[in-house]
């Protein structure tokens, strides 16, 4: 048995990018931030996570989520190897979206 499951909570840290490859079938690409903070410190380390997302959670990014949205999402791994334009092979770790919540908007001091 195995299992591949990822839970985050953040905020979004650009408007999502949505891509139709196909007719009437959206994918939305977001990037999420989190941050831990650590007891007895002022030290916070900050990751950012990619998220893709398809069909109904594609186009409610699409609609209702904005740069300093603050969601949480379940989804799991998916890492891909690609070569860039120098002809160098890379590997890109994205979180594909399975259930995604919109909690509000990042609270300006």
């Amino acid at each position: 048995m195995s299992v591949n499951k990822v839970i985050l909570l953040g905020y979004v840290g650009s408007d999502p990018e949505i891509r139709y490859p196909e007719k009437d079938r959206p994918i939305a690409h977001v990037s999420l931030a989190t941050t831990d903070r650590y007891a007895n410190s002022t030290t916070e380390v900050t990751e950012w996570h990619s998220l893709l997302m398809g069909g109904k959670n594609a186009e409610f990014a699409e609609r209702y989520i904005r740069k300093g949205s603050r969601i949480y999402v379940e989804g799991k791994l998916r890492t891909r190897e690609y070569e860039d334009r120098m002809k160098i092979v890379r590997r890109k770790t994205d979180i594909v979206v399975e259930r995604l919540e919109l909690l509000g908007r990042k609270q300006e001091p």
